[in-house]
């Protein structure tokens, strides 16, 4: 096995290199578009535990063991299964590792995970915490996932988390961010903070004549199949929420938004970038549980014209009042190992490049 691997988060091809050389295994073969410029997309295996609670193994256990002690029943998802809002289930992935002892791994659910308020976190086996993969890891991976929202219909073979590789740590320091920045803009908002990462506002203005500033989950909802795209009717499952005049917004504890950044961001092609999921400094909410960026995000071959970042928005115990332009998140830079052949956007049918507010792709257009 190569023991040379470069510095930095691997591309499209040095993930490639890894499953060629026995690192990643698959109970089947990769799906076409599975690996993505930066990442992985992990799949289901053919069986969801439902348990009593989360849970991390801890030094010198499995995952396995911990399942035996709190499993309340086991679904088979080969034909497909509902996991309901609200409870707790435990998927083994088809994908298992067996990494180089340079090469360490981290997970985030898919962006479609996250608008879809689906939790979820990988989770190896004698793990201290969750979505990190030590260097040099060999063993199974699994899925803890908690439906908050909606009812989800799954099989095996459905993609809700991606994983990203990496050796060393090239995530940029606030010198290395302001430098980046100075040479390919960031983030297109003289105003915006640039340092120890690129800082986001809210937009709570909205655009055109409907002032359409974001989404409020609706509940009692019909299931979501998370495989079907542009299936469902938005005002099903969503409440939209427009500008009044105000520029505010009160969030309510334990409800779901999807909101936009008032910024377009730009990830240049020789780096991804992280968004980081809850910053005490800025309030008391959560803020985007699908964080991973990926190099080409907002990208053109003028140099870059932005993106918008679609946020994820939760409350935490308490009402939170948000204003427009209001910080609301960071977004890390990490250098790549290599540039990608290929990079987000258009040539990999991207959901979400060239995006400003945007539901999940399971729905259809709106308005």
């Amino acid at each position: 096995m190569n023991n040379t691997w470069p510095t930095g988060v691997f591309s499209t091809r040095l993930i490639q290199n890894l499953s060629d050389q026995g690192a990643i295994s698959a109970g089947r073969p990769y799906d076409a578009d599975q690996i993505q410029p930066a990442s992985l997309d992990l799949r289901l295996g053919e069986t969801a535990f439902r348990v009593r609670s989360s849970f991390l193994p801890g030094p010198g256990k499995t995952v396995t063991e911990r399942i035996e002690t709190l499993k309340l029943h086991q679904i088979d998802l080969t034909k497909g299964a509902v996991l309901e809002r609200g409870c707790v289930y435990i998927v083994p992935l088809l994908e298992s590792l067996d990494l180089p002892e340079t090469v360490s791994a981290s997970a985030n659910p898919k962006s479609s995970t996250g608008r879809l308020d689906i939790f979820t976190r990988v989770i190896s086996d004698a793990a201290r915490s969750f979505d990190i993969v030590p260097a040099g890891y060999k063993g199974a991976l699994y899925l803890e996932i908690s439906p908050r929202t909606f009812p989800v219909l799954v099989r095996t073979g459905s993609r809700l988390s991606q994983m990203r590789f990496r050796v060393g740590d090239a995530r940029l320091d606030a010198a290395g961010h302001k430098a980046l920045h100075a040479e390919q803009t960031l983030v297109f908002d003289p105003n915006m903070d640039v340092g120890e990462g690129v800082s986001l506002s809210i937009d709570l203005i909205g655009e055109g004549r409907s002032g359409l500033i974001g989404f409020r989950s609706k509940r009692h909802t019909a299931v979501v199949d998370v495989d079907k795209k542009n299936a469902l009717d938005v005002l099903d499952y969503w409440e939209p929420l427009v500008n009044r005049g105000s520029g505010e917004l009160i969030l309510d504890p334990d409800e779901f938004y999807i909101l936009v950044s008032r910024e377009s961001v730009h990830v240049p092609p020789d780096y991804a970038a992280e968004m980081v999921p809850f910053d005490p400094l800025v309030g008391e909410f959560r803020v985007h549980y699908a964080g991973f960026f990926d190099p080409g995000f907002g990208h053109s071959a003028a140099g870059g014209t932005g993106s918008r970042a679609v946020l994820e928005v939760r409350s935490r115990e308490v009402p939170f009042l948000l204003g427009h332009g209001q910080t609301i998140g960071r977004l890390i830079y990490e250098k790549m190992a290599e540039r990608p052949k290929t990079l987000y956007g258009s040539a990999l049918g991207s959901n979400y490049q060239a995006q400003s507010l945007k539901l999940s792709k399971h729905f259809k257009p709106y308005p």
